[in-house]
């Protein structure tokens, strides 16, 4: 029943003293009537009075509810219209390789092209090995806020590559943050994938290390992205420096003394014969030692690069990448320095190229198969060291079924060599199956 409001209540009370003024006795019996009804009446407002406050509790619980957002999956929490969507996934991997990179090293856990034994004795004494490990395992919160000046948006994922736990006992993995990073209109600002990379063109790989050929980096930066016309998307960052110098015995120095920042550029545009990107790099290698041997120079190098995702029939397709600079160096996973350094203490830039290719095929809708085949090489200068490496190549087939769409189980070949400039070579056979859930 509702509750009477305050007109209506005057009205009651008006009523009830208009009915006291009654007092002839010709009229005492109707007069008793009416005051019993009046008293009921007034029983009736109380009651209504009294169950009037229990409605707030009921707005308040609705108003402290948690409600969907306004993404598939996210919610909003109570009296807030940040949307919020968590994911991520479970997986474990299962190595067998015919050679080991050491006591441990991230490299039995996934591929690192640089750290595959090479020379005559490579591995002698690390063969067979198995590794079980859960370490790509990754969770992330992504927000929306709506705002005045369009959605706000923040990313934060991890996964469980940080400092390593004892295998002995509790293989108790620290995390590690992958993207950390928010956006506002064409404005990103945070820790995520180099600009001049393109995520979308890698291949599809149960080994987390991925190809030999790519290249890759997640780190801090400013980033400009807005679009040209219907089908170009532009971006240009201010990204995180770091110089990784060979010096003449072959060891890597980090000077830490960088004053410019990396500057990355790339354009994406799609089109009926698939998407397409183009990305430049121009980097400030610099060197400010005292020792081993004492420089101070620094010198302007370059990488540009191409890639593109190609549909086929059905849900195939082919991707690739190629890049080609004087500065690729840390980009390419570590695998070459950023330059070299002379005994004289004169930064050397060496040409590199890095070239991936792959093609993807659906046997059926849940079982997919991807053959991936990479390389990459650098110059070799007079001021290289005999160990520096010179090139490596690898390749990946594999075979994946996802029985439903939150799984995924996948069995994969590596192949991968590696050659140093006093043309040491060494190779790695590794088999690899993984269970993947997703939440």
């Amino acid at each position: 029943m509702p509750y009477p409001s305050a007109p209506a209540r005057l009205t009651l009370v008006a009523f009830a003293s208009s009915i006291a003024c009654l007092t002839t006795p010709s009229r005492a019996d109707e007069l008793q009537d009416l005051k019993a009804e009046v008293d009921a009446l007034r029983g009736k407002v109380g009651e209504l009075e009294r169950r009037a406050p229990a409605a707030a509790p009921r707005e308040n619980a609705a108003s402290s509810a948690v409600t969907a957002g306004t993404t598939k999956g996210s919610f909003k929490l109570p009296g807030s219209d940040t949307s919020i969507t968590l994911g991520g996934y479970v997986k474990l991997d299962a190595l067998f390789s015919d050679k080991s990179a050491g006591v441990g090293s991230t490299a039995d856990q996934q591929y690192e092209a640089g750290s595959v034994p090479v020379g005559p004795n490579a591995g002698i004494n690390e063969r067979n090995q198995l590794k079980l490990h859960a370490r790509q395992s990754r969770f992330f919160i992504k927000t929306a806020t709506p705002s005045s000046y369009g959605e706000i948006g923040t990313y934060l994922e991890f996964d469980l590559f940080g400092a390593a736990g004892n295998e002995s006992v509790s293989n108790s993995n620290g995390l590690r943050v992958r993207h950390a990073y928010g956006t506002i209109g064409h404005l990103l600002a945070g820790q995520t994938w180099t600009t001049f990379s393109d995520p979308a063109a890698y291949p599809e790989t149960v080994d987390f290390g991925g190809p030999a050929g790519q290249i890759f980096a997640r780190q801090a930066q400013v980033r400009w992205t807005d679009r040209l016309g219907d089908t170009v998307q532009w971006s240009v960052a201010l990204e995180n420096p770091e110089s990784v110098v060979a010096l003449p015995d072959g060891t890597s120095f980090r000077a830490d003394d960088d004053r410019a920042p990396d500057i990355a550029a790339n354009a994406k545009w799609n089109s009926p014969f698939g998407q397409y990107s183009v990305a430049a790099l121009a980097r400030q290698i610099r060197v400010d030692s005292a020792s081993a041997p004492a420089s101070r120079e620094q010198r302007w190098g370059y990488g540009i690069g191409i890639n593109g995702v190609v549909p086929f029939a059905g849900k195939d397709d082919a991707r690739f990448s190629l890049y080609q600079g004087s500065a690729l160096g840390r980009y390419t996973v570590g695998f070459f320095s950023d330059a070299t350094l002379d005994a004289s203490g004169r930064i050397d830039l060496p040409d590199q190229w890095v070239a991936a290719v792959a093609y993807r095929h659906y046997w059926s809708e849940r079982v997919r198969s991807t053959l991936a085949l990479s390389a990459l090489r650098a110059e070799k200068l007079s001021s290289s060291a005999p160990n520096v490496n010179k090139a490596a190549q690898s390749a990946h087939l594999n075979v994946i079924w996802s029985p439903v769409s939150q799984a995924n189980l996948g069995l994969e070949y590596l192949y991968a060599r590696r050659e140093t400039a006093d043309g040491a070579r060494g190779n790695l056979h590794r088999v690899q199956a993984s269970a993947q859930y997703l939440f």
